[in-house]
């Protein structure tokens, strides 16, 4: 049975389920930053997975780092799956700019920024959720 790695329940928002992973926002306004975790019991890596769930999960991740590029304009996009402190398969989606506080390095380790507001992780939910819809329903070519 699929369970959520405690780290990312305590340090992220859920945003609900695709239909491979749940898409989670990390708790920090500072970057708009997006986790895909499949909800697959004791998957570390990607090769783990079925073929089926790995054409899924890049299905998946390209109509995010699609909806982030519309909604953030983001400079750079970082897609990662790193699991070194969290083994749990996860993918990081991170928009990117040149004036945010850790360009152009890793965003990770560094001190944490403020949380979300409610009213902006419902925008978020939903401008986010729309795109995915949108691009997920019309393929990979996005028309």
């Amino acid at each position: 049975m699929f369970e959520l790695d405690r780290r990312l329940q305590e340090d992220c928002l859920d945003l609900g389920g695709l239909e491979l992973c749940r898409l989670l926002l990390m708790n920090d306004r500072t970057y708009p930053w997006f986790i895909l975790v499949p909800e697959r019991p004791g998957i570390t890596e990607i090769y783990h997975l079925p073929d089926r769930d790995q054409w899924q999960l890049l299905r998946e991740s390209s109509a995010l780092a699609r909806a982030m590029a519309m909604e953030f304009n983001p400079d750079k996009l970082n897609i990662a799956a790193i699991g070194n402190l969290v083994p749990q398969l996860h993918m990081h989606h991170i928009a990117r700019r040149s004036s945010d506080p850790a360009w152009p390095g890793v965003v990770w380790g560094g001190p944490r920024g403020a949380p979300y507001e409610c009213t902006e992780v419902e925008w978020i939910r939903v401008r986010i959720g729309d795109q995915l819809e949108r691009f997920l329903r019309t393929g990979p070519s996005g028309g």
